[in-house]
This record gives structure tokens, C-alpha cells and sequence, in this order.
């Protein structure tokens, strides 16, 4: 069957999405299989989308196409204590518990592998990040209604090769694509500190397009332990011009590296049990990295020293196991622990992303429908997670800010093998 319509139809769909995730604003996993054991898969190839987390998986795979569609909710919302001071040169808001609206989103995922020979395999995976979602119908920074939202879309055409029998390397180009869109942020223009207040807040969406490479290995050292690492580049993204006045280096908002290593382990062949351990380098981006403080008071917004988020480099563990529970049903288990990137001196900023859980523990299947074909699901709980701090543009003691997150994720997926 052809596969270029499915793949058009998922990259228009997927492309108007506002796709969030949980280990910061980076996916749990790639695929069902994968969300089902916590996200892991370096060094377990699942499906066609295991090339998301390592491209040398596709060789130890048959030809197959996988597709996927989750109902993402996550709860987030914020709360002031204390009154505003109201002395001169501060920012003080409104206290009270504020809730983000938008809390269900569809986000579908696709990959597609063909086995060229015993020794090499191509394939192209399409999948989303995000996490930069928040709609507050209140007027948080008193400019009406406020938000952002951050989705990005990968196409990672991949090439894998088997160096011997039981080693394999290879290589993704990742393509990508995002969209971005902040309101209510207009307040911190009229007091003059951006670099270019047309290009602030409520623009609309803006997008831009960039690349990267992912390169990856995967070892098959025995029947009962495997070895797998990658490492995708930093992607560099055009800039967001419409947000220019808002993002250091005038918009600015490339993708930062990443690298995992990971282990399986087969005890039996019914049982595998998979850990990963994965590196975020949040701070090679200054949109994200910088923080509010000093920088809103030394640099204006837009300019390269201009204030961010305040994101730390984060370090994700994630736990699987799956069992072979009959010859047609499979069930899986995770654990997935990242150490949340927002400290608590900024959380103001973050009032517009809360990225703030850690915990997700996952549980999945997979049901064989004939010899071609399986239908699995996987479904995530992210525990409520919240951090507080002080208004740090509030004199000392004013003011607190708590950010609080929980999330839910249901996705059902469809394999076939041809």
C-alpha cells in the first residue's frame, strides 16, 4: 500500500497541533510501545518510531509502517499570596488560583520502515514536541487574556547499517518545523523593557523551519544484554520575527541537543526489563537559559542578553518492562523521572510555561489483530508537581508564585508489517 498520503495528511494535521510532553518540553517517548514502558527505547528497538531516540534500531526491525494518536491532558494552573506593595518600580499581580484552559489536545505520531537488506534499513518518522502551552482567560500581566504556545513537528528521514551481525549504527536528518504564538505579555513593552514592542505580544502565530542530525548505535552483545546511545545535534531554527521584540537574539528559538545511552536486559525471552538515562542541554539556548533576573534590567527583551525562562540542563531516567504475556499479547510497564528545569527564582516568567512534573508512571499493550498486524495502547500519569517562589520583580517577601502541573496521556496506536 502507499504511504505518502497517511504521511501528508499527519504533517498538515500534526503541524496545526499544539503538542505538549512531559521532560520539560520534550517528549516522554516516540511511539506506544515506547510510552508504554516509560520511554525508553536507545537500546530496545519497538517500532518504526524507535529511530526517534536511536536511528540504529531500524535494521533490527522488518518493514512496517506504525501510527499513533494520543489524547494529551495536562492540568496547569498558578497562584499568587500576598497583595501587591505597590511601591515604586515594582510588579506586583493580582493574588488568587488561576487555572490554564485548553486542557485536552489530540497529537498524532507516524513512522514507516523498509528493510532494504539483511544489512541496512531506511525509514522517516514523524513526531512532535512541545510543553510551552498555557491560556489563562485572566489578565495575568494586565494585557487581557494571556498565554503562549509552543508545537513542533520532526520528519526524521533515517538510515540504518549493521557494521556486523549484532552491531548497528546510523543517522537521522531532522527536519523540523514550529509554530508559536504569545498574548497578554504587551505590559512589559509600555514599561520599556523590550528591545522591539511591535513584535512582543498578540502577533499571532509566527513559524519557522530548521534542521539537525541524530546519529545513533545499537549492539546486541548477547542473548540477554544490549547497548544503545545517540546524540541529536542542537537544531538550528529561523527566528520567530513576529516575536522578536520577545526572544533573545530577535526571536531566536533554536532546539537543544540531547544524548542517551541505554540498556536491555532479557532474562527470558518473555521478559525484558530496559533502562535509559537522557541528557537535555536546555541552556545552549538563550530564549530558554537566560534568566529574568538580572537580565530584564540589563538587556531588553529580543536582544541576546535579553531575559528567558530560566531553564536549567535537565537529566531524565526512565524504567521499562515489557512481558510477553502469550504468543499474541504483550504488556508493559514504566517509570519515567525528570528533574523539572524551572528553578524557584523564576517563576514568574514561567507563569506562561509551568513544565514543572517530574513522576510519570505508564502501562501499555499490545494485542496481535494476524500475522501482520497489532493494535497496542499506552496510557501515562504524570503526578501533580508544583514549586514556589517569590515575585522577583516584587519587593522582598510581597509576593509568592506557586506553579502547579499534572498531566494524563492515552494514546492508541496501529502497526502493520509488509
Amino acid at each position: 500500500m502507499s504511504l505518502k498520503r497517511p504521511f501528508c495528511l499527519l504533517a498538515i494535521l500534526a503541524a496545526g497541533l499544539p503538542m505538549l510532553a512531559t521532560d520539560g518540553y520534550f517528549s516522554m517517548g516516540y511511539g506506544t510501545a515506547s510510552k508504554g514502558m516509560g520511554g525508553i527505547g536507545v537500546a530496545l528497538p519497538l517500532d518504526s518510531l524507535s529511530a526517534a531516540a536511536n536511528p540504529a534500531s531500524l535494521v533490527f526491525l522488518g518493514s512496517q509502517f506504525d501510527l499513533g494518536l494520543a489524547l494529551f491532558r495536562p492540568n496547569r494552573d498558578f497562584e499568587v499570596k500576598g497583595n501587591p506593595s505597590g511601591f515604586p518600580g515594582t510588579f506586583g499581580l493580582a493574588p488568587g488560583k488561576i487555572e490554564s484552559g485548553s486542557k485536552s489536545f489530540l497529537v498524532p505520531s507516524l513512522g514507516a520502515n523498509w528493510k532494504l537488506s539483511d544489512k541496512s534499513a531506511f525509514g522517516v518518522a514523524i513526531y512532535g514536541n512541545g510543553g510551552m502551552n498555557t491560556d489563562y482567560s485572566a489578565s495575568v500581566f494586565g494585557g487581557g487574556s494571556t498565554g503562549v504556545n509552543l508545537s513542533q513537528l520532526f520528519i526524521a528521514p533515517t538510515y540504518s547499517y549493521k557494521l556486523a551481525e549484532l552491531h548497528s549504527v546510523g543517522i537521522s536528518a531532522v527536519l523540523a518545523y514550529q509554530q508559536f504564538e504569545a498574548k497578554g505579555l504587551g505590559v512589559f513593552g509600555a514599561m520599556g523593557f523590550s528591545a522591539d514592542p511591535s513584535n512582543l505580544s498578540n502577533r499571532g502565530t509566527d513559524s519557522s523551519t530548521g534542521y539537525g542530525l541524530r546519529v545513533g548505535y545499537l549492539g546486541q552483545f548477547s542473548p540477554l544484554f544490549s547497548l544503545g546511545a545517540s546524540y541529536q545535534t542542537r537544531t538550528r531554527m529561523g527566528e520567530l520575527k513576529k516575536y522578536a521584540g520577545l526572544f533573545a537574539e530577535q526571536g531566536g528559538f533554536d532546539i537543544p541537543s540531547n544524548y542517551t545511552a541505554g540498556v536491555a536486559f532479557h532474562p527470558s525471552e518473555s521478559l525484558t526489563f530496559a533502562l535509559d538515562v537522557e541528557k537535555i542541554n536546555y541552556s545552549e539556548v538563550k530564549s530558554i537559559a537566560n534568566p529574568l533576573k538580572p537580565n530584564l534590567m540589563t538587556a531588553k527583551l529580543g536582544n541576546a542578553g535579553g531575559a528567558g525562562f530560566g531553564w536549567r540542563d535537565t537529566t531524565v531516567y526512565k524504567l521499562g518492562v515489557q512481558w510477553q504475556a502469550g504468543r499474541d499479547l504483550t504488556l508493559r510497564a514504566g517509570y519515567n523521572k525528570c528533574k523539572q528545569p524551572i528553578p524557584d527564582s523564576e517563576v514568574l516568567f514561567n507563569i506562561l510555561a509551568p513544565g514543572v512534573v517530574e513522576e510519570h508512571v505508564t502501562v501499555g499493550a499490545t494485542q496481535a489483530i494476524n500475522p501482520n498486524s497489532s493494535a497496542s495502547f499506552s496510557l501515562m500519569r504524570a503526578f501533580s508537581k508544583s514549586i514556589t517562589g517569590s515575585n522577583p520583580l516584587e519587593a522582598p517577601g510581597a509576593q509568592t508564585i506557586t506553579l502547579r502541573m499534572d498531566q494524563w496521556d492515552f494514546e492508541i496506536g496501529y502497526s502493520y508489517r509488509f
